[in-house]
This record gives C-alpha cells, sequence and structure tokens, in this order.
C-alpha cells in the first residue's frame, strides 16, 4: 500500500518547488515508509511513498514508460494484473518488471480512460501524459483507497492520498463547508464528494477525472455502479456452491504476497468466513488477530478463538482497556477532518496488533452493506410493510403527531422506543433510513446548530445527499435501496475511511476480498429473501457457511465493534466533556448553541437521556479544530 501526491498545472508549464512537493509527500510517510520517489517536469509535480507488497527490488514510483511519455504514481493493488500483462504482451508491449504498476502505464496506454473497467482491485492513481497534456486521476469502484484533490485560486490542482497532503501546501484555502458540518453531525462523517472544506474534495468511488492543460476542469466520469441486476439461479444449493466458488476465488487472488500476511478476526460471521476460504487455500496456518475488551458487553474473543481453533491459525489476541480513550487527539489527527465512529478506536489497536505479525490483513469488511446484515436493515424492512399498507395523507399527520408527543426513552431495548418509530413511519421511505442511522436528528441539529451557521446552510439538510443516491438508484427494492444508499455513504464514508486510515497509520495493508466488485456484482443481483429471511440476516451466507463455521458463530445476535461512550462520559471523560463542550473550545468557533451543548451534556450526566453519540461527534469535531485551522 502507498500514498500519492501531486500538483498540476491546469494553465501552464509553470516550475514547482520540489522541496514543497516532498513536504507534501513527508505527510503521508506512515502509507509507505518502504521507498519514497518524485517526478517533477515543468507543469507536473508527482510524489510517492512506497509499502513494499509485490516485487519488492523493483516497481519504484513515479514509474515512467519506456519512451518517457507517461508517469504514473498508484496506491493500491491490481489482482489481475498477470493476466492483463499477458493480455498487453501479446499487443508488442514490453515489461521491465513483476508488478501491477507498469500494467496500469501500458494498460492506459492501450485503452485510455477505459483501461479502470479491466482492472480488479483496490487502487487510486494518477497517470500524466506528456503527449495529450492531461492528468488522468482514478479511484476504484467502492473507494477502499483514498483520493482527495483541489483547484487553487491561481490555477494549481493538488491531489494527495490523505487530506493532511493537500493541506500541507501553503495556498490550499480553508474555508469551512457548512454542508459537511450539517452531513457529519447527521451521519457522523462526511460523506464523498464534500470535505470540511469548500473547494477540497474526495473523487467519486468508481469515478475517473481527466484534466487537460488550458481546458477548465470538468466533471468526474462515473464508470462503473452496483448494477442489482437479477442472476439466474438454480436451486437454493446451487446458489451456495456458487457463493462458496466466488468467495473462495475473491479471496485467493487476495493472498498474492512476497511479505508475511493474516487475517483480522473479530468473531463475527464475516471475518470468520474469510478465515475458513484462506485455511482452505494455504498448507500453512493462517495467521489471525483479535481485539478484546475487559466490558463483556463488547468482547467477541471467545468467537473467535473457536475459529481460530478450528482452523489451528496462528492466533493472537490483545484486550484493550474499557478507558481506551487516550486515541481521541491521534485520531483527530490521523483523519484531518471530523470523524465520529468510536469504532476508530479499537480499529487502531487491531491494526496496531496486525503489524506486529504481518504486513498485509485480509479483513471481512463490507459482508453486511452486501449480505444484510446490519440490525437496521430488519428495523427498516419491519417498518416499510406497515409503511406501504397506509396512505401518506394519513400515515404522515397521524404517527408525526405520535412522534412529537411520545416521550423518548433511550434507555428502553429498541422495540420500545416508539418515538422513534413513530417518527420514522411519518417519514418516507429515504428519509425513514436516515432518520435511523443519523447520530443527531433533524430537529436536534437545528437547535444545536447556531444562527450563523443555520443561516449559512440556506435550507440544506442532510437528506439532499441520501436523495441524490436515491434517485439515481438502479434498483427499486426497498431492501436494495438502503442498500444502496449504504453502499454510496456509509461503506465508503465510514467503515473504509476508517480501515485505510487506521491501517496506514500503522503501514499495513488491508484486503477487502468481500468488495470484489464481480463478487459484488453476483450477490447484488441475489433475491432479497435470500440477503434477509423474515428476521435472519445474511441468510444466504450463513447457510453456505455452515459447513465451515460453528452456528455459535453463525447465529449469534451481532454484537459489533463499539466502545462503552455512555460510561466514558459519565465517568473519565467527565472532565474532557466539560472542557470540549461546555467551558469553551466548541464555543469559540461560534457553529453552535451554547445553551443547546450544555443541556446534552446535562441530561446525559445526570442519566435521563443517552447522548453519548452526539457527544462523541461533538468532541471529535473539537478534537479536529484544536488541530487545525478552519477559518471559523
Amino acid at each position: 500500500m502507498c500514498g500519492i501526491a501531486g500538483i498540476f498545472d491546469l494553465a501552464g508549464h509553470r516550475e514547482f518547488n520540489a522541496e514543497l512537493l516532498a513536504a507534501m509527500n513527508q505527510t503521508q510517510f506512515h502509507r509507505g515508509p518502504d521507498e519514497g520517489g518524485q517526478f517533477l517536469e515543468p507543469g507536473v509535480a508527482l510524489a510517492h511513498r512506497r509499502l513494499s507488497i509485490i516485487d519488492l527490488s523493483s516497481g519504484q514510483q513515479p514509474m515512467s514508460s519506456d519512451d518517457g511519455n507517461l508517469c504514473v504514481v498508484y496506491n493500491g493493488e491490481i489482482y489481475n494484473f498477470r493476466a492483463l500483462a499477458e493480455e498487453l504482451k501479446a499487443k508488442g508491449y514490453q515489461f521491465r518488471t513483476r508488478c501491477d504498476t507498469e500494467v496500469i502505464l501500458y494498460a492506459w496506454q492501450e485503452w485510455g480512460p477505459r483501461c479502470v473497467e479491466r482492472f480488479r482491485g483496490m487502487f487510486a492513481f494518477a497517470i500524466y501524459d506528456r503527449r495529450e497534456q492531461t492528468l488522468f486521476l482514478a479511484r476504484d469502484r467502492f473507494g477502499i483507497k483514498p483520493l482527495f484533490y483541489a483547484v487553487l485560486p491561481d490555477g494549481q490542482l493538488i491531489f494527495g492520498s490523505e487530506l493532511k497532503v493537500l493541506k500541507a501546501h501553503p495556498q490550499l484555502p480553508r474555508e469551512l463547508e457548512p454542508r459537511a458540518v450539517e452531513d457529519y453531525f447527521a451521519l457522523g462523517y462526511i460523506p464523498e464528494p464534500k470535505t470540511i472544506y469548500r473547494g477540497v474534495h474526495k473523487l467519486h468511488p468508481g469515478h475517473t477525472l481527466l484534466l487537460k492543460r488550458g481546458i477548465p476542469v470538468p466533471s468526474s466520469q462515473q464508470y462503473w455502479d452496483i448494477p442489482f441486476a437479477s442472476v439466474q439461479l438454480g436451486s437454493e444449493e446451487d446458489t451456495r456452491r456458487e457463493l462458496m466458488d466466488r468467495m473462495k476465488e475473491a479471496v485467493d487472488i487476495r493472498m498474492v504476497a512476497e511479505v508475511p500476511l493474516g487475517a483480522f478476526l473479530s468473531g463475527g460471521v464475516d471475518s470468520s468466513a474469510v478465515v475458513a476460504m484462506m485455511a482452505g487455500l494455504q498448507s500453512d496456518p493462517v495467521n489471525t488477530c483479535a481485539i478484546g475488551f475487559d466490558v463483556k458487553q463488547f468482547n467477541e474473543t471467545e468467537f473467535a478463538r473457536m475459529v481460530a481453533d478450528r482452523y489451528k491459525t496462528n492466533h493472537f489476541e490483545q484486550t484493550v482497556s474499557s478507558d481506551d480513550f487516550d486515541l481521541v487527539d491521534i485520531l483527530a489527527t490521523l483523519y484531518d477532518e471530523p470523524y465520529a465512529d468510536s469504532s476508530a478506536i479499537p480499529t487502531y489497536r487491531v491494526c496496531q496488533l496486525a503489524r506486529q505479525r504481518v504486513t498485509v490483513a485480509l479483513s471481512g469488511d463490507g459482508g453486511d452493506e452486501s449480505f444484510a446484515g446490519y440490525r437496521r436493515y430488519r428495523w427498516h424492512m419491519n417498518e416499510e410493510k406497515l409503511r406501504s399498507s397506509l396512505p401518506l395523507g394519513l400515515r404522515k399527520p397521524v404517527f408525526g403527531a405520535l412522534g412529537r408527543i411520545y416521550p423518548k426513552a433511550d434507555w428502553a431495548p429498541r422495540v420500545f422506543r416508539a418515538k422513534s418509530t413513530f417518527q420514522s413511519l411519518a417519514r418516507n421511505s429515504v428519509e425513514a433510513y436516515l432518520h435511523s442511522v443519523s447520530l443527531a436528528k433533524d430537529d436536534q441539529r437545528e437547535q444545536l446548530f447556531s444562527e450563523r451557521l443555520n443561516r449559512e446552510l440556506q435550507g440544506y439538510r442532510a437528506i439532499e445527499t441520501f436523495n441524490h443516491y436515491a434517485d439515481r438508484s438502479p434498483t427499486e427494492d426497498p431492501l436494495s435501496l438502503i442498500q444502496y444508499l449504504d453502499m454510496k455513504t456509509y461503506l465508503v464514508g465510514d467503515i473504509l475511511t476508517k480501515v485505510d486510515r487506521a491501517s496506514m497509520a500503522h503501514s499495513l495493508e488491508v484486503r477487502v476480498p468481500l468488495l470484489d466488485h464481480s463478487l459484488m456484482e453476483w450477490v447484488s443481483g441475489l433475491p432479497t429473501d435470500l440477503k434477509l429471511r423474515g428476521q435472519e440476516g445474511k441468510y444466504i451466507l450463513k447457510k453456505t457457511m455452515e459447513p465451515l463455521l460453528p452456528n455459535d458463530v453463525l447465529y449469534r445476535s451481532k454484537m459489533g465493534f463499539g466502545v462503552p461512550l455512555a460510561n466514558w462520559f459519565r465517568g473519565p471523560l467527565r472532565q474532557r466533556l466539560h472542557s470540549s463542550i461546555t467551558e469553551g473550545g466548541l464555543a469559540e468557533t461560534g457553529l453552535f448553541n451554547q445553551e443547546y451543548l450544555e443541556k446534552l451534556v446535562g441530561q446525559h450526566l445526570s442519566g435521563r437521556r443517552d447522548h453519548s453519540a452526539v457527544l462523541w461527534s461533538l468532541l471529535m469535531f473539537e478534537a479536529t479544530t484544536k488541530h487545525d485551522d478552519f477559518g471559523f
């Protein structure tokens, strides 16, 4: 895994400063501690940090073509690069290395922008074409690898693997994007293509951007989307066999490495399935690692051990203390912009543990989205049945009124939290799903924000992000629609961002076989009752894995990868909560209603309400702004 950086003059051929390029590249040293390189000529500057995985002796970047016309910097893995190399050799191309970077160069030369359609893997790269005076940026289909870019006021385009690369450029404007603040407090992350800065963007997953000197920056172009198109199936038994074969192949092609390789093993269905596949594909024991907690309701290590014992893996565990909150400030600098998923703490720790043993780790990320594993899917579909049975003219006023007057019961099991259910039933399907996943609900955000911020939002609300994707969804099936929304927002903005930053902080490459695009295209087309059957999520995946995994792993209640936030805020983080939220910090930004902040803290500390998710998002926002200038 690697980091890339660059500057491109959209207007002419100015000379770029090698020291500035080096400084930008140095901010991402952690992404590639093995080697670094630069390429500069009038009008373009490219830089690279390398974590060597394949072809350790060669494959240095930036890499140029034989004729010197092309130059590439690249982050990721192209798993089918050998097959593509053979195809390109048959067309007359000569290769100097055994790495996938050179394949990208000649794939561009042969197929141009459509080369990305042939790549199977995770990637973000930039190719400079001297003859055409173009810079081509591309990102993989799911956004496993990040790519940020911005156009500076003087016509320079800068890009990098992390936001900190761009922030190292002294001309980058630091103007806060109000819509990103609204999105963040709704979702806990800032969804693509926004960043916390106005005018700084993330390249959409499955998109490319072709820049040509002397021409205004165009819109990015989409080259792939999740199809959700029905697939031809035989019996359920045949479907299980096909799923097994497809998963094995997706895992197998991700086990190619010239460095130590292993897997995360949480004890959940997805990571356990990946480990079971790996064990059947190699003769040596699989290296596995797991993080446990000293709080029983958050600890899954006994289930991880079941799988480790069954496959006799080289298993390593580490217990994380229930007060492991010292990472708050580290995480703030790691993510560069507000990020509120508290599971970033154990994710950071499991990557730290894995890197002690391996350089590459396979994970089970993507299984919940593709096979409908989240509990919220079941709740949404239960509500959808009732929602569809009542006309909007009746449903909205009746349930809207009940939602307003019914008392909130954060302490109760969800089945008894009628207020939230009534509020969801008063909304359409997309609005209801956003309501169910929001950290701070619509009315909370309006009270949370200052008059100034509400005014600057100009009526914008986070639902516009969901509506944008819902309008472009290839499916109208209720379950498939919310899976699609998650793949476009939560998967890339939260899950993949979390894993990329946490793993790269430790120079660890993480591969995600369940997000193999060929596998996902097929899975997306399965009938929804093979994903969610009754109240059982991941139905077909669990049935497929029954011969390979214990029922205690497959059919136990989902725990998630969480931390005891509510207890932290009423205990060891109590003082931090006051100093960050009610005694300064956030108040100085002018973005928040101080009276409402104090109300949230008071209600939580008294035990009357559980505001832990919102308070954590506020704490992480304050920690991030403390380390940067957001132009308040």
